[in-house]
């Protein structure tokens, strides 16, 4: 009596092409985050690993390092895998290529 009846209404047709243009804005934040993630870490990442390979295959024998032990030293010979550092005198440790972190200026490892 009170209530009067309820129909449902149909939706208005969608415009041709709404339906691309809504799917590729949806998608633009994602590949906008994709790409400063990439300028942002991944790009700085691949070049310091770069940098590192041609460091450590550039070594030679008589180059002083620092390796990620902490252990100084003056290379005494090396091979494809592995250095042998000379950390005091007479006392020549074994070490893998991939250890050394960095190459330190002549003169200043001492050995006594």
């Amino acid at each position: 009596m009170f209530i009067s009846s309820a129909f449902a209404q149909t939706a208005p047709a969608a415009a041709a092409g709404g339906d691309m243009m809504s799917s590729l804005t949806g998608m633009l934040p994602l590949v906008l985050m994709f790409v400063v993630l990439y300028f942002v870490m991944i790009r700085p990442q691949m070049k310091r690993q770069k940098e590192q390979r041609a460091m450590v295959d550039a070594l030679a024998k008589g180059d002083e390092v620092a390796t990620s032990g902490g252990l100084l030293g003056k290379i005494s010979d090396l091979n494809e895998q592995f250095l042998f550092l000379e950390v005091a005198s007479g006392v020549v440790v074994q070490v893998q290529r991939g250890a050394v972190l960095q190459v330190l200026p002549k003169g200043t490892v001492t050995t006594k």
